[in-house]
C-alpha cells in the first residue's frame, strides 16, 4: 500500500485540517479560556514543558490512557500512539519501532537499539520486557531522532516511562484485577512522609496467566504462562534549602514461558521442549539537584541495573515421532523429523553516569535572549552471554563491553516575541571490545554527531507552528555467527536526518486540541536486519540473521493526534499515522534487489479512534478502535526456484494482515473506589506481529510457508481500584 492508494486515510486527514480552519479564530480570541483539557506535561526533555507547546512530535500516555485499556504492560499500551509498532518474538514484547525503524529480535549478537526505552532515569534499552504500567504516571514516546538528549539509542525516538512520584500526606491505592486465561494481578502502592525532609513511595505487583496457548501435545494450557513481580521504591529527600536528592530502586523477576509458534499456525502448539523468557533485574537511580547558584540548576544523575536474562525455545516446534510412520500421512516423509532446542543466557551490566548545568530564569545569555544547557554523559554496557544450541559443536559464550562519553549543548533563544529557535549539538564516542569463543575479536571506536534545529512560531496563545531538521546516529557493530563470510561480520554507523514541519492548536474553548506533523527521514548507511538460510544434511534448515549496511533509504509521514470535549458526557479522541517506507538502494545477502521495496514492520498507516460516555458521576463507558495496515515481517524477500526460473513468493506468504480491533470497558465510580469490566479485541480477531518464511514442518518435507506469532486474543475481566 502506498499514500496515492491510502484515500480514507488522506480524507480524514484533510477533515481534520478543515476542522482547524474553521475553528481557530474562535479558539485564538478566546485569551481567558477554560482548560477543559487536562494539561499535559512533558517530563523527559531539559526542561518541563505542556505537551501541547512542546515543538515536537510526541505522545504521551498517562494514567488515565492505562487505565481505560487496562494496560499491564506497555505493548497493551502502545497502539495509541501514531507510527508507533513493536516486535514480539518473545513473551514480552522487547523492541519498538518507531517510524518504521527499530529492531526486531536479538539472538546471540550483540545489537545497539533504535528506540530507547529509559524508566524513573534508569537506561533499560534492550531489555524493555519488564516495562510493567502499575502505578506509572505516563509514559512519553519521541518520534525521531532525539540526537541531542538521548544520543545513540535514540535514532527513532526514546520511550521514557515516569512512575508515580512521592507524596507530602499519606496515601496508598491496591489494585486487584482478573481475567480470562486464569489471570489475575494485585498491586499495593504506599506513599508519603518519612521524616519532615523524606518523602517515600512503595509500589509491588504481581500479575500471573497461564497465557493463551495450548499445548496439545503435553496436554498443558500454562506452557506460554505469565509470572511477572515488579517491586518499585522511591524516596525525595529535601536535604537542604537549595538540594534535593530523588532516591529509585527497582527490582523485576518476569519468569514467563515462551511456547508460542505453532506448525499449524494456530494458538496449539506441538512442542515437547516448551521454551522460556525470563528476566531478574535490579535497579538503581540517583538524581541530586542544586539549586545554589544564580545562573544555573545543576543536575547530577546516576543509575545502575544489573540483569539475569534467560531465553530460549524449542526450534523443531514438534515432539519426537511426529513424522513416525504410522503417524504420518506422507510416507516420503517418514523419519524427516529433527530435535533442536536453542538457548541464550545473558548477563548484562548498565551504568549511567550524567552532569548537567541548566540556566534559570533571569540568567538569559545573548542580552538576555537564549537560555542554555550543557552536560556530559558517560554510559558502560557490558553483556555475557552463554549460547547453548543442540547443533553446535559446543556451548558458545562471548563478552561484549562497551563505553560511551558524550558531550551536549542546547540553546533556546527567543528571536521575536513570537518567533524561537532552539539549537543542540551531541558528539559522542562509543567504543567496543568483543570477543567469543569461536575466536573472533574486534573493537569498534566510532564518533558521532548528532543535534537539532528547531524554529517555532507562536501564531497566537492557542496556535503553535514549528519546523525541525534533526540529525540522529546509531553505532556500528558485530555480526557473530562463525558461517557467515568475513565481509558480513561487521558493519558501520548509520545516520539519519529528519525533516518536520508541525502544528498544534487548542480550538473550541480548550475543549478540544489537534497535534500534527509532517516528516521526512533520510537514512545513510541504513542498518538493515537480513538472514541466510543454512540447510542441514537431513533437509531442515538453520536461520542465520545478521546486520548489514545498506546504502540509504527513506521514511515520511503524517502523524496527528486529537481529542475533543463534546460536552459534559462526551468526549471523542483519535490518532492517525501514515507512513512510506522504502530502500533507495539495497542488495540483500542472496543477491536479491530491495530497491524502492518498503521497510520491514513499518504498516501504511495506523490509527485509534475512541469515545468516552460518562452520563452521570457514577458510570463511565468507553469504547475504542485500533487499526494497522499489513507490513512485512523481515526485510528479507524470498523467491521460489522452479525450472530454472526464480520467481517471488506471494506478498501474502512474507506480510502480516490487515488488522481492525475493537476494546471497550464499563466503570463504576465512588469517591476512593471504582470497579470496572474491560475487554480487549473484543471479535477476537487472529493477527500476527511475528512471521518468518522457511520449512519446519517434517509432515510436509519442509515446505517452506508463512509462520507467524499471533497476538492476543479476546482477553477481558474485572478490576478494582481502591484509594485511601
Amino acid at each position: 500500500m502506498t499514500f496515492s492508494k491510502s484515500a480514507i486515510c488522506l480524507a480524514i486527514t484533510t477533515s481534520i485540517f478543515n476542522v482547524t480552519a474553521l475553528a481557530e479564530e474562535q479558539a485564538s480570541n478566546d485569551i481567558n479560556s477554560t482548560d477543559n483539557i487536562e494539561t499535559i506535561t512533558v517530563n523527559s526533555d531539559f526542561r518541563q514543558q505542556s505537551l501541547q507547546n512542546a515543538p515536537t512530535s510526541m505522545s504521551v500516555l498517562t494514567d488515565i490512557d492505562i487505565k481505560q485499556r487496562n494496560a499491564k504492560h506497555l505493548e497493551e499500551l502502545i497502539a495509541v500512539s501514531p507510527n508507533v509498532n513493536f516486535a514480539s518474538g518473545s513473551q514480552r514484547a522487547r523492541y519498538y519501532q518507531i517510524r518504521g525503524i527499530g529492531e526486531r529480535s536479538q539472538f546471540q549478537e550483540p545489537i545497539n537499539p533504535s528506540v530507547g526505552v529509559i524508566i524513573d532515569e534508569v537506561d533499560f534499552t534492550g531489555i524493555g520486557s519488564v516495562a510493567s504500567l502499575f502505578d506509572v504516571k505516563q509514559a512519553e514516546i519521541f518520534r525521531g531522532p532525539q540526537g541531542t538528549r538521548f544520543g545513540a539509542n535514540a535514532i527513532a525516538g526514546m520511550i521514557n516511562i515516569t512512575t508515580n512520584e512521592p507524596t507530602e500526606d499519606f496515601e496508598g491505592t491496591v489494585q486487584l484485577g482478573v481475567g480470562n486465561y486464569n489471570t489475575y494481578d494485585m498491586g499495593v502502592a504506599l506513599s508519603g512522609p518519612a521524616t519532615d525532609s523524606v518523602n517515600y513511595r512503595l509500589a509491588v505487583n504481581q500479575s500471573n496467566s497461564d497465557g493463551y496457548i495450548e499445548n496439545i501435545y503435553l496436554q498443558d494450557d500454562d506452557t506460554n504462562n505469565r509470572d511477572e513481580l515488579s517491586i518499585r521504591g522511591k524516596l525525595a529527600i529535601e536535604a537542604s534549602d537549595n538540594l534535593t536528592i530523588d532516591l529509585a530502586g527497582y527490582y523485576f523477576d518476569f519468569d514467563n514461558g515462551y511456547d508460542t509458534f505453532s506448525l499449524d499456525n494456530t494458538r496449539e502448539t506441538l512442542s515437547d521442549e516448551p521454551g522460556f523468557d525470563q528476566q531478574e533485574t535490579a535497579a538503581f537511580s540517583a538524581k541530586f539537584t542544586y539549586q545554589g547558584f544564580d545562573s544555573a540548576t545543576i543536575l547530577a544523575i546516576v543509575s545502575n541495573a544489573y540483569s539475569d536474562l534467560a531465553y530460549g525455545y524449542d526450534e523443531d516446534w514438534a515432539y519426537v515421532g511426529i513424522s513416525a510412520p504410522d503417524v504420518i500421512e506422507n510416507p516420503d516423509y517418514a523419519y524427516f523429523e529433527y530435535t533442536s532446542t536453542d538457548h541464550y543466557y545473558r548477563e548484562k551490566a548498565v551504568h549511567t553516569t550524567e552532569l548537567r548545568a541548566i540556566s534559570n530564569q533571569g540568567q538569559e545569555i545573548f542580552n538576555g535572549t537564549t537560555s542554555w544547557v550543557a552536560g556530559i554523559f558517560f554510559k558502560q554496557d557490558d553483556e555475557d552471554l552463554l549460547r547453548q544450541y543442540t547443533y553446535a559443536d559446543g556451548d558458545f559464550t562471548s563478552t561484549n563491553e562497551s563505553k560511551s562519553i558524550a558531550v551536549y549543548g542546547q540553546l533556546e533563544t527567543q528571536l521575536a516575541e513570537q518567533w524561537s529557535l532552539i539549537s543542540g549539538l551531541r558528539i559522542e564516542n562509543r567504543s567496543a571490545d568483543y570477543n567469543n569463543s569461536n575466536l573472533f575479536n574486534d573493537s569498534i571506536d566510532d564518533i558521532m554527531v548528532g543535534g537539532k534545529l528547531v524554529l517555532s512560531y507562536q501564531q497566537t496563545q492557542d496556535n503553535l507552528w514549528y519546523a525541525s531538521i534533526n540529525r540522529g546516529y546509531k553505532a556500528g557493530g558485530n555480526n557473530t555467527d562463525g558461517t557467515l563470510p568475513a565481509d558480513l561480520r561487521t558493519f558501520e554507523p548509520e545516520y539519519l536526518m529528519n525533516y518536520e514541519l508541525g502544528y498544534k492548536v487548542s480550538l473550541l474553548n480548550n475543549n478540544a486540541y489537534i497535534r500534527s506533523s509532517v516528516f521526512y527521514m533520510d537514512r545513510t548507511d541504513m542498518q538493515v536486519k537480513s538472514s541466510k538460510t543454512i540447510v542441514r544434511k537431513n533437509g531442515s534448515a538453520e536461520f542465520v540473521s545478521y546486520l548489514g549496511n545498506a546504502t540509504s533509504g527513506s521514511n515520511y509521514g503524517v502523524e496527528i493526534e486529537s481529542a475533543w470535549q463534546l460536552n459534559d458526557t462526551v468526549n471523542i479522541y483519535g490518532s492517525l499515522g501514515l507512513l512510506n517506507t522504502e530502500f533507495d538502494q539495497f542488495i540483500d545477502a542472496d543477491g536479491n534487489s530491495l530497491t524502492g521495496k518498503e521497510q520491514a514492520h513499518a504498516p501504511n498507516y495506523q490509527f485509534n479512534v475512541g469515545i468516552n460516555y460518562q452520563p452521570t458521576d457514577k458510570w463511565l463507558f468507553n469504547i475504542s478502535v485500533d487499526g494497522k495496515d499489513e507490513f512485512y515481517f523481515s526485510d528479507t524477500r524470498y523467491y521460489e526456484y522452479e525450472e530454472g526460473i526464480y520467481s517471488p513468493i506471494p506478498e501474502d506468504d512474507i506480510k502480516s494482515e490487515v488488522v481492525v480491533l475493537l476494546n471497550a470497558s464499563i466503570s463504576y465510580l465512588q469517591d476512593n473506589w471504582q470497579l470496572k469490566v474491560w475487554a480487549r479485541n473484543l471479535a477476537n480477531k487472529d493477527y500476527a506481529n511475528r512471521g518468518f518464511y522457511f520449512g519446519n514442518d517434517p509432515r510436509d518435507g519442509y515446505t517452506p510457508k508463512q509462520y507467524t506469532q499471533l497476538s492476543e486474543p479476546l482477553v477481558f475481566g474485572a478490576s478494582l481500584d481502591y484509594q485511601f
